[in-house]
């Protein structure tokens, strides 16, 4: 994982607070990030605000580690549309 400049807890507490607000409906978090806050991500269940996780422009993308893709991935038994196996 990429160090970032932020501290974990300073990130832990802003993903809690936007998670939280009534005036947010989506929450996007660059994957590297994602890496560090992976426990707080996969304990967030509510569809609003839906949680998304994006690539970084510093960092390659890992579809493994993106926990929507392995949502959807799951829900079509380990394939996507088309039938092509993922």
């Amino acid at each position: 994982p990429l160090p970032t400049e932020t501290p974990v807890a300073r990130i832990e507490a802003a993903f809690k607070d936007f998670t939280s607000r009534p005036d947010v409906a989506v929450v996007l978090v660059s994957q590297h990030v994602a890496r560090e806050i992976r426990h707080l991500l996969a304990s967030h269940t509510a569809p609003v605000p839906a949680v998304l996780e994006i690539p970084s422009t510093t960092a390659p993308y890992s579809p493994d580690d993106d926990a929507v893709f392995q949502r959807v991935k799951a829900l079509f038994g380990g394939e996507v549309a088309g039938g092509e196996r993922v």
